[in-house]
């Protein structure tokens, strides 16, 4: 019989989404046992009672008490090769794009460095207890080896592929429509459900793909059953009159997509900004997903998303750092930023559902909520435990807290990567702030 390993401290996770149940979607037990077996959850429950069960009288008991555990942090959208131009001054999307990240992205034509990049950025969503995630590569299929690679020793649960890119950049980064095709079903065949590794069809976005090349995208997404689509819309103004420039006959920006079958459960969009109410009607027909970005959306000066009505009206979303437009790898801190996005915007949201979106709901966006997400038994046991101590004030704040919605917004709002104490992935340390 395979050894169980018990895990003892507060823990909090979602069993629904509170946009529908409210308060009722967390459950909270302030001592809790966390049993593992195989990497899967086998029980949840107050430790004291769970131990006193002959089932668990054996089992090795890692105490975190003073601590919480929750689920480990989903994030729906970011760009591994664009690390290195984090923090960049001064553009927006179309500038920055040729200012930075293309010259930056150059690079991964080599292995090395691509294999080198993929090891410092995984352990970067580890540091900061970030267990799945939706990634871009570039065009370079060295590009999506190496981040697999990395993934597959890690375990870590991801998405990514080469990005798809034949028109409107510069020629180091263009391929053709025909090598687009044969390069992501090669990558696809190779990796696609190894392990815990998902291959994402990747056009970057409408601009710079011709129609061709849409059209062969469509094609693999429709002929290869449970891979994934990404790319980006409606992020900046510019960018939307652009395309529209570009696509004449479209309705709009997201009916490019929707025209050459880019639309679907598994299709998940970074931004989604400037969607007209039509625009998101056919993102809920089709169940495709919006990954909000605010701490990107900010630094570009792109716009405010609005949550509370993309919800309302039945969209699926997740959140995303969007490295490297985005600012940092937390979800801890984008989530932060995801608050006062909702703030400026008059469409405030609660601690509840913005954890919601960092956990389950990140889960449920990239139709991963069968493996990971929660604490349910059964699923795979990936998990971070929080120092509620991490900086004094964040310690002083949670001294005085009276609730643990209270402790998950001070959390969100003072918390960042100093806070991972540890991360695991399917109940073995991935990362321990201790070393």
């Amino acid at each position: 019989m395979a050894e169980k390993k018990a895990f003892r401290a507060s823990v909090a996770h979602c069993v629904d989404d509170p946009f529908n149940v409210g308060g009722d979607a967390l459950e909270y037990i302030e001592d809790a046992l966390l049993v593992i077996e195989n990497g899967k959850v086998v029980a949840l429950g107050d430790a004291q009672a769970l131990l006193a069960e002959p089932r668990f009288e054996q089992s090795e008991v890692v105490d975190y008490t003073g601590h919480l555990i929750v689920p480990g942090f989903v994030d729906s959208h970011l760009h591994y090769p664009q690390t290195d131009v984090i923090a960049s001054h001064g553009s927006q999307l179309l500038e920055w794009l040729e200012k930075y990240t293309f010259p930056a992205e150059k690079c991964f034509e080599d292995e090395a460095h691509a294999l080198e990049g993929a090891s410092f950025f995984i352990n970067e969503l580890l540091r900061n207890g970030t267990t799945s995630a939706m990634i871009f590569a570039t065009v370079h299929p060295q590009s999506v080896d190496a981040l697999f690679a990395v993934a597959e020793k890690t375990n870590l649960r991801i998405g990514t592929g080469k990005v798809m890119m034949d028109r409107n950049c510069p020629e180091f980064l263009q391929d053709t429509p025909s090598q687009g095709y044969e390069d992501s079903q090669r990558l696809i065949d190779r990796w696609h459900g190894v392990g815990r590794l998902s291959y994402a069809v990747t056009p970057r976005f409408a601009p710079t793909s011709t129609d061709e090349q849409l059209q062969l995208a469509g094609r693999l997404f429709t002929e290869n059953p449970g891979v994934y689509l990404q790319s980006h819309v409606a992020e900046n103004k510019a960018e939307v009159a652009w395309v529209a420039d570009l696509f004449p006959w479209s309705r709009s920006y997201l009916d490019v997509y929707d025209h050459y079958g880019l639309l679907g459960e598994r299709a998940i969009y970074g931004h989604c900004i400037y969607l007209n109410e039509s625009d998101l009607d056919r993102m809920r027909e089709t169940g495709a997903v919006a990954a909000f970005c605010p701490t990107s959306n900010l630094f570009l000066g792109s716009g405010l998303f609005n949550l509370s009505r993309a919800r309302e009206l039945g969209v699926r979303t997740g959140l995303a750092t969007d490295v490297g437009g985005g600012t940092s790898f937390s979800m801890l801190r984008t989530a932060d930023e995801a608050y006062k996005v909702a703030q400026m915007s008059g469409n405030p949201v609660t601690p509840l559902q913005l954890f919601y979106e960092m956990t389950l709901g990140g889960a449920s966006a990239l139709s991963m909520q069968q493996h990971v997400g929660n604490f349910a038994v059964g699923k795979e046991a990936d998990f971070v435990v929080l120092d509620y101590s991490a900086t004094p004030l964040l310690e002083r704040r949670i001294s005085v807290a009276n609730s643990i919605e209270e402790k998950l917004f001070a959390l969100i709002v003072l918390g960042d990567d100093r806070c991972t104490e540890a991360t695991y992935l399917m109940g073995e340390a991935a990362y321990n702030k201790a070393g």
